[in-house]
């Protein structure tokens, strides 16, 4: 090849080069723009999420207020009426001391009635077995004509709702 055949042949393979880099280019700019959107997209959906759950926290938390509030509320109606009660004993003035023990009676029963309606069961009485789960022992004798584990005296009466004790039973054992 003659030399002026040369220079042709290298100006076109300069030129080929040339038109590979642009392509090259242009895909790589293209892949650039799409990693771009898809980048911007990742950190839109990323930033949506966080606004999302910032927003549920804030609305359980206010749930969470809420609901203990109206079990409070729904606690004290319950309540009251054997509130109100006393306060008209403690008014009557001229009553006897068996109307006394009567109204007070029927205001102690209004109570329990209360307290079964919210789900509070009272327990502990003499002759149950002894459990540790829900009872505190306080007082223990020995008595031969009792089982053992046996609660022979309640000083205290024990509280729970479902399987949570509220307050435990104070009680004197046996054996």
């Amino acid at each position: 090849m003659s030399k002026k055949e040369k220079e042709i042949n290298e100006e076109v393979k300069d030129e080929e080069v040339k038109e590979a880099e642009v392509e090259v280019e242009t895909e790589s700019e293209e892949e650039t723009s799409d990693i771009e959107a898809q980048l911007k997209d990742t950190k839109e959906q990323l930033l949506r999420t966080a606004a999302e759950y910032a927003n549920f926290r804030a609305r359980s938390a206010k749930e969470k207020e809420q609901t203990y509030s109206n079990a409070k509320g729904n606690v004290v109606g319950e309540i009251l009426p054997s509130i109100d009660n006393l306060e008209r004993a403690l008014s009557q003035e001229n009553s006897d001391y068996e109307a006394l023990k009567k109204g007070v009676q029927m205001t102690l029963d209004g109570l329990m009635a209360s307290l079964e309606k919210i789900g509070v069961e009272q327990y502990g009485e003499a002759g149950d077995s002894f459990d540790p789960n829900f009872h505190n022992a306080v007082m223990h004798i020995e008595d031969e004509s009792l089982g053992e584990n046996v609660i022979t005296d309640v000083f205290q009466k024990g509280y729970k709702i479902g399987d949570r004790v509220i307050r435990p039973a104070m009680v004197k054992t046996a054996n």
